[in-house]
């Protein structure tokens, strides 16, 4: 199973990542090509080799060539991305990210995402920025994406709100719930198309690779550094085998008693979002037979920092315990398909090398339910048979 695992230890940028994704092999003519479907004047992607601090990498520049005055809304640039030629795969993923942006704008400054005001991310080169990351990815043709701690960087940013601290609100807010660190470098690190894109292709959260790197690939940065290079590092690599997917992990758990039971769901879902592999709930009693909660948390080791702060600030709890264990996995990986609802995420799980178990996403189905008007069971069956009769086809 192949996979990327991107190593951010300067962060990452829109222009950054496409560095990063020609050097690892993606062909620059192949991309230009996809990205002129869009229709879209007055830009030009410049790419030349560079290097920081001695190591070697692509740097890409997505130069304008007229001046625009466009503040664009989410519906603009889906319209952008509804009218190219640009392949079903591509249009998805790309207003994913967006729509990843446009949820964090909307958040900062108290609007509906539809009223949200693209700025810097609604200009001409953030927008070859993330449809070419879209492009990128689906050309590598991987199943599943592994980031390590994200650097923001330190000090602050001008954009068109003026001054602020970085990271930048809309970024703060997207990177929220996933591994960061601060003031490695006296700049803006991770911009909000950079976060967007690890937010959107992320499937794995923690700096334990678990793979057989196959090759590297180095975006440069546009800013010089005499501390720390400006490179964003991404491998490409295969996932090791079953055999040896058994790993040390920890197991946190808690019992609450005297918390409203409508945070559960808030809780759960921070925990997952910070990197959690399981989150789950038990019904106890307690001492003198008080009804109560079982929290427990399945995570990696890196992970026990965030998700005790996680606990602590959200629930009830007074302390925590703490166990390790083995934990062995079945390897899976996660591809798209088409199916007379659009397209869909499928989640395929391997033993040994042979397919054990297949299953649409939840979360596509119970959109696409709630679209139709439709049972999510029906949506669920008609998917599965589906995957089924391709399985067969096969």
């Amino acid at each position: 199973m192949k996979i990327i695992s991107y190593d951010c230890f300067s962060g990452i940028s829109g222009d950054m990542n496409l560095g990063a994704m020609i050097d690892l092999g993606v062909d620059k003519d192949y991309l230009i090509d996809e990205l002129n479907k869009l229709k879209l004047p007055g830009w030009e992607l410049l790419i030349q080799k560079d290097q920081r601090h001695g190591i070697g990498g692509t740097k890409v520049t997505v130069k304008q060539t007229r001046h625009e005055h466009a503040h664009r809304h989410l519906s603009d640039i889906d319209k952008i991305i509804n009218d190219s030629t640009l392949d079903a795969k591509t249009k998805e993923l790309s207003k994913k990210i967006f729509f990843t942006i446009a949820q964090a704008e909307a958040k900062v400054h108290g609007v509906p995402v539809d009223h949200v005001h693209f700025h810097e991310v609604g200009a001409v080169d953030s927008i070859i920025d993330v449809v070419g990351a879209a492009i990128c990815f689906n050309a590598l043709n991987v199943a599943a994406v592994h980031i390590s701690a994200v650097e923001l960087g330190s000090g602050f940013v001008l954009c068109d709100h003026g001054r602020l601290p970085v990271p930048a609100p809309a970024t703060a807010e997207i990177i929220k719930d996933i591994p960061v660190k601060k003031g490695g470098v006296n700049f803006e690190a991770t911009t909000p198309t950079g976060a967007a894109i690890l937010a959107t292709l992320g499937t794995h959260f923690s700096s334990d690779m678990t793979i057989r790197i196959e090759k590297t690939g180095y975006g440069v940065g546009q800013k010089e550094n005499p501390d720390v290079p400006n490179l964003l590092r991404v491998f490409l690599g295969e996932i090791i085998n079953d055999s040896e997917s058994g790993h040390d992990a920890i197991q946190i758990e808690c019992n609450i008693d005297d918390m409203n039971p409508e945070f559960f769901e808030y809780i759960s879902d921070r925990l997952f979002k910070a990197g959690a592999s399981d989150v789950f709930f038990t019904n106890i009693l307690m001492k003198k037979s008080r009804p109560g909660i079982l929290l427990c948390v399945i995570c990696e080791k890196e992970l026990v920092a965030t998700v005790r702060n996680i606990i602590f600030t959200e629930s009830t709890s007074l302390g925590i315990r703490s166990f390790p264990f083995r934990k062995d996995t079945l390897t899976r990986s996660f591809e798209t398909i088409e199916t007379s609802y659009g397209i869909i995420s499928v989640k395929r799980s391997y033993y040994n090398g042979k397919e054990v178990s297949s299953k649409p996403e939840y979360e596509d189905c119970r959109r696409i339910a709630a679209e139709k008007g439709i049972p999510v069971k029906e949506v669920y069956n008609n998917i599965m048979s589906s995957i089924f009769s391709d399985g067969k086809k096969q």
